[in-house]
């Protein structure tokens, strides 16, 4: 199967799933069998799903890509033995965060429109290893993310929580580890979209 086929969901799956760690396996970069060069989609879908992992406080060392040949079985075995020892290291996965499956299904129930920001905002004209290094490791990507990504993953979050039980604006900015003033300015924005209410009863905010 081609690594293009590996999508942002499979990998949060896994996570979800209480996966320690994932790899991603692609042919080498520029020798595709395929004109579509699907291993580079696959490598702006790792960067992607890295991003996402150090917001919501997992640890992006536990995803890796690499990119060899059929016949690079050596450099193959080498580098399974290396990714799994360093996961070993970073212990299991319940260890980098307490809250981590609301954060993680929030993140799920985004990927349809990650995807389609991808599409119109974050695809890169130019396929090569070095483009894409440069845009994800960029200043512009970050910029970008935090635009498109950040503020809806935030607001997932806190639909999240709200889904469990209703919660003040301090409540929630501590489960998210947030200022309470970006929660105010989420709760406001769900609100306008008839998504949230304030419970006068409880004096908490709940999906309306």
């Amino acid at each position: 199967m081609c690594s293009g086929r590996v999508d942002l969901e499979f990998m949060l799956r896994a996570f979800s799933n209480g996966q320690d760690g994932v790899f991603v396996g692609g042919c080498k970069l520029d020798e595709c069998n395929y004109i579509t060069h699907g291993n580079y989609d696959a490598l702006a879908n790792v960067h992607l799903c890295r991003k996402i992992m150090a917001r919501m406080g997992l640890n992006p060392e536990r995803l890796r890509i690499e990119f060899m040949s059929g016949a690079d079985g050596g450099l193959m075995a080498d580098v399974t033995n290396d990714f799994t020892n360093q996961v070993k290291a970073l212990g299991p996965l319940k260890k980098d965060t307490d809250d981590l499956d609301f954060k993680l299904n929030a993140a799920r129930k985004l990927v349809p429109y990650i995807k389609l920001v991808e599409r119109e905002r974050l695809r890169i004209p130019t396929k090569s290893k070095e483009a894409y290094e440069e845009f994800f490791t960029s200043d512009r990507f970050d910029k970008l993310f935090d635009e498109l990504v950040g503020d809806q993953l935030a607001v997932s979050q806190m639909m999240s929580l709200l889904k469990e039980k209703p919660l003040s604006t301090g409540e929630i900015a501590e489960a998210l580890d947030l200022n309470p003033s970006e929660i105010a300015k989420y709760i406001n924005g769900s609100s306008r979209q008839g998504l949230v209410k304030y419970d006068e009863g409880a004096k908490r905010y709940a999906l309306a």
